[in-house]
């Protein structure tokens, strides 16, 4: 990844988001966009993205460029 290491456990805000996501999830990522990592995702065959689950319980994954460390 281009950033710190990124491992389960870690605390992580996401710094963006692409229009992939349910309309829910970002508003409720505009209320509180720190979660925790959960788990890893293969994105393409090429790319793994990173699985962030919040506060409230519902996840979601990100490509590594839409997170950050906290």
């Amino acid at each position: 990844m281009s950033q710190a290491a990124i491992d389960l456990g870690t605390t992580v805000k996401v710094t963006r988001v692409r229009e992939r996501i349910p309309q829910d999830l970002l508003n409720k990522l505009q209320a509180n966009n720190i979660g925790e990592v959960t788990g890893f995702q293969m994105t393409d065959g090429s790319g793994v993205g990173v699985v962030v689950t919040f506060p409230d319980g519902s996840s979601c994954w990100f490509f590594d460029d839409e997170i950050a460390p906290v």
